[in-house]
């Protein structure tokens, strides 16, 4: 079986992150969305709060579990028992940024393999912090997030 880990922080996820989702879980036999813990990222939402955002979005994928992680990601695709990481890609600049990370990652332990999706065009621009933003100046991201996920962003931004 091949089973794949797609970590990020997630805050929030978007229509973006469900693309990805949804593809990875037709390459992959089992996928595990990872929330990461980011000390050094200020997040809107707790590590719970986006684990549950996550898991009412995936539900009818059988095959995608939610899960969290703190520290390395290569200590997580341990305790996963699996070395495959799943990212998506939107820009150039994603590119070169998302290769370092997997060149570094395969540097620490040499069996870990990175599966690049492109993103679909339509969400090529997404950007959780800019979704962030637009709403903190009451901006609508109807087209970018769930329609759930705008309003938690809107109680959380908009006081």
């Amino acid at each position: 079986m091949k089973n794949a880990i797609y970590p990020g922080t997630f805050d929030p996820i978007t229509l973006g992150h469900l693309d990805v989702i949804k593809r990875g879980s037709q390459i992959f036999d089992s996928l595990t969305v990872a929330v990461g813990h980011n000390p050094l990222k200020k997040s809107v939402f707790t590590v719970e709060e986006r684990m549950d955002m996550i898991s009412r979005h995936v539900k009818d994928c059988p095959n995608v579990d939610v899960g969290s992680f703190e520290g390395m990601l290569i200590d997580y695709l341990r305790s996963k028992n699996t070395t495959i990481i799943l990212r998506g890609i939107r820009t150039m600049s994603d590119f070169e940024n998302e290769f370092q990370r997997a060149l570094t990652n395969r540097a620490l332990q040499k069996d870990v393999e990175t599966v690049f999706v492109m993103t679909s065009q339509e969400y090529s621009f997404l950007n959780s912090s800019l979704i962030k933003e637009a709403v903190y100046l009451g901006g609508s991201v109807k087209n970018f997030v769930t329609p759930d996920i705008e309003k938690r962003l809107k109680q959380k931004l908009q006081k």
